[in-house]
């Protein structure tokens, strides 16, 4: 009976040995996880304020092109009153009749 008491006692010590370099190696693995986990979510942020940043910009640099392409004369439009009002007014069309 004593031996079979020593025999499990080494067993329970060698499990409890064991218990607690698994515990250490999921606490290393788990500090592991989480700076992987915080530079997967900086890089994330990081993507995703650059691709806002390029949406804006874009944006940004459409809405100003359309902007100077608005601001650009038409140098092939006449100006009103260039040629000293010497132009004549074309005569207005006649109204159709309509029958009641």
């Amino acid at each position: 009976m004593d031996r079979l008491n020593a025999k499990l006692y080494l067993q329970n010590c060698y499990i409890m040995k064991e218990n607690e370099r698994l515990r250490k190696k999921a606490l290393l693995l788990n500090q592991e996880n989480q700076a992987l986990l915080t530079e997967l979510k900086q890089r994330l942020a990081k993507t995703a304020a650059n691709t806002n940043s390029a949406r804006a910009n874009g944006n940004a640099a459409a809405a100003a092109a359309a902007g100077d392409r608005a601001s650009i004369p038409d140098l092939n439009a006449a100006a009103p009153g260039a040629h000293g009002g010497h132009e004549k007014k074309a005569a207005p069309k006649p109204k159709k009749a309509v029958a009641n």
